[in-house]
């Protein structure tokens, strides 16, 4: 965007939660008061708000909001025609026979001032229309005089992360032209702890291991149903993800029905199910799925490109990198409800957590916990804690040849310390089903000093140690000693 003067934001409706920093951003962009056309593009998954954010910013600013879905490009062009006749108040429906005279139709609606203009669930007009990127590259030319006369702000909306992700790069026809490249990302852990009313830490990250920070999930798919305390998370699980009549169920599927990149979907879910046991390598997930490693290189490539699935690099083996499952409903549905779906189809939830619940907290609960961790450190941690601002935070191997055994630390952080960038600033461990003792620190300890051997400078490294089920006096008065960072729950959803 440029520097010109903007209008005053727009203030935003009252019935949205969040989303702050995407409205003011949504609403700078609409109100720019630059002398051409400009374009925008809007992603991110299903169910994260972005219609709601877009119609909304449309009804707040005087503007269009067109919602495409599945059909030709007849069908499309007829209802894109009456939807503008009704908007433009004209006696009969607008005729389109081509998208170029759509857009231009669009680009005048801007001729007397900036005018946001939505089109949402663009990939389904290009599919139907493969041309359509070209068109919009063409009627926003430089030097189109359409273009110059027109303040029309188009803003191109999708869900298919792989589509929206090319949209605007490589050889993209519409690479250069967007001014706002937006994406919708789930709600924070804290937030949405707040959005499902939840009080009760411990409680809140259970439920953000199931459901994840997607806002529609408990409006339009739970009821509103949160659980009550505690003692009511299990009956809470057995009547919403693991119940057939929930519209919860099914949605970990869906979520990959939605990306239509994914040719092979037997083969994605496979390599989720092998990600969700606990295989985060390359390696170790060909060996799962029984299959050479190249098999599995371009589902890694288009489950990264599709949110679904995030690579991390190892912060002391730049040469090994591991993969983990991005969204928090995956992960539980792969780990949890499609090993039973035959039980679970016959409506015995309450079997089939019983036998379960172990496996959640382990392999859903405690990977998801030292996410969370990492979370906080990267978007909440005040500076001062870690002596520095963090930059780059995630995990990493530490081997130790003389136990013949590697040390894997949860939490790695890389920060700037003055004008130092990539300061290795904490070494931290992750425990969510056990109290923390000396233990912990000391392997941390041992681990430091590895570091150290191998020549890598660890004078600024703060160790720490993260716990959902508390620290041991002796751990407790090393913190208050200076020698460790104790962030326990409460600190996660409300500490610094």
């Amino acid at each position: 965007m440029s520097d010109r003067p903007r209008h005053p934001h727009l203030p935003k409706p009252s019935d949205m939660f969040a989303r702050d920093w995407e409205w003011s951003e949504l609403t700078a962009f609409a109100a720019d008061d630059g002398g051409e056309a400009t374009m925008a593009v809007v992603s991110g998954r299903r169910r994260q708000g972005k219609s709601f954010l877009l119609d909304s910013l449309a009804r707040a600013a005087g503007g269009f909001y067109f919602c495409a879905y599945e059909a030709t490009e007849a069908e499309s062009l007829r209802r894109f025609g009456e939807e503008l006749g009704q908007y433009t108040g004209t006696v009969a429906p607008m005729r389109f026979d081509r998208w170029e005279q759509a857009v231009d139709a669009l680009l005048a609606l801007g001729k007397e001032r900036p005018l946001p203009v939505v089109i949402d669930e663009f990939p389904y007009l290009a599919r139907a229309t493969p041309s359509l990127p070209s068109i919009v590259q063409v009627a926003y030319g430089p030097r189109r005089p359409e273009r110059l006369e027109s303040r029309t702000r188009l803003l191109l909306c999708g869900s298919s992360l792989s589509f929206m992700g090319r949209l605007l790069s490589g050889t993209s026809p519409l690479r250069g032209r967007a001014g706002l490249e937006l994406v919708v990302h789930p709600l924070d852990f804290r937030q949405t702890a707040t959005f499902w009313g939840i009080e009760d830490a411990r409680l809140a990250l259970l439920v953000h291991s199931v459901v994840g920070g997607t806002p529609a999930y408990r409006r339009e798919f739970v009821r509103d149903d949160t659980p009550a305390d505690l003692a009511d998370f299990d009956a809470w699980v057995c009547r919403t993800a693991l119940s057939p009549r929930s519209p919860l169920y099914r949605e970990a599927r869906y979520l990959l029905a939605d990306e239509s990149d994914l040719r092979d979907r037997a083969l994605y879910h496979s390599v989720l199910a092998a990600l969700a046991s606990g295989n985060g390598t390359a390696g170790r997930i060909a060996a799962f799925l029984e299959r050479p490693v190249s098999d599995i290189t371009h589902p890694l490539t288009v489950l990264q490109d599709c949110g679904l699935v995030r690579k991390e690099a190892d912060a002391f083996r730049k040469n090994r990198s591991v993969y983990r499952v991005g969204e928090p409903l995956i992960a539980f549905d792969h780990a949890i409800s499609r090993p039973r779906l035959p039980l679970l189809d016959r409506g015995m939830a309450e079997q089939v957590w019983r036998s379960s619940r172990y496996r959640f907290l382990s392999a859903v609960v405690g990977p998801h916990f030292e996410q969370i961790c990492r979370e906080w450190v990267a978007h909440f941690a005040a500076p001062e804690t870690f002596g520095g601002m963090p930059i780059d935070v995630t995990y990493g191997t530490v081997p130790d040849q003389a136990g013949r055994t590697s040390h894997e630390i949860d939490v790695v952080v890389r920060g700037a310390v003055g004008q130092d960038n990539g300061v290795l600033l904490s070494l931290g461990e992750a425990k969510w089903d056990q109290a923390m003792g000396m233990g912990h620190l000391e392997r941390l300890r041992h681990a430091a000093a590895l570091l150290a051997a191998r020549g890598i400078d660890t004078s600024a490294v703060r160790l720490a140690c993260y716990s959902g089920g508390g620290f041991s006096d002796e751990l407790r008065a090393a913190g208050d000693r200076g020698e460790v960072v104790l962030v326990d729950l409460a600190r996660l959803y409300a500490g610094e």
